[in-house]
């Protein structure tokens, strides 16, 4: 009597309880109304609700049996160990904006994220990543600027 493998339940069961969070955040937000008439809650809720469905779609697969393997793809190894630095940067220009949009506005904010990423990526290249995020930080604010949506002050330190 050969031994089945483990089926993982678990990654199931929690995708369907990020789509239970997510729906119900969501939906505690305005559903309709401003600029394109649908509200903030809207996109929040049909996301819940799709990793809601995906969640169960899952369950069912692993309660089938089905295996997962990783596919080979372009220029990767399937058995490859994680790149930790790489994986640190790139948390790190995730996190960043949580720290630091209040204090240096929008455009820097986006100069620092987008270097982390390319640093992440393994550029080298620190003068031309930050001069290339500042570029479209400032471009990006100006753009939802004149939308009319707030992104906060372009430079807050320098009281612009």
């Amino acid at each position: 009597m050969g031994s089945q493998p483990r089926r993982p339940w678990w990654l199931g069961l929690l995708v369907v309880a990020i789509g239970l969070l997510w729906f119900y955040e969501g939906w505690s937000m305005p559903q309709l109304g401003g600029y394109a008439t649908l509200g903030p809650g809207f996109f929040v809720s049909v996301l819940g609700a799709l990793l809601i469905l995906f969640g169960i779609i899952l369950l069912v697969q692993i309660g089938r049996g089905e295996t997962f393997v990783p596919q080979d793809t372009e220029n990767a190894e399937a058995g490859a160990k994680a790149a930790w630095p790489s994986f640190m940067w790139a948390a790190g220009a995730a996190a960043i904006p949580l720290l630091t949009m209040t204090r240096l506005g929008f455009p820097l904010t986006a100069m620092l994220s987008f270097a982390m990423v390319t640093r992440a990526f393994g550029s080298r290249k620190i003068l031309l990543d930050c001069g290339i995020g500042l570029a479209l930080g400032i471009i990006s604010w100006l753009g939802f600027s004149k939308l009319g949506v707030s992104l906060g002050g372009a430079l807050p330190l320098a009281g612009w």
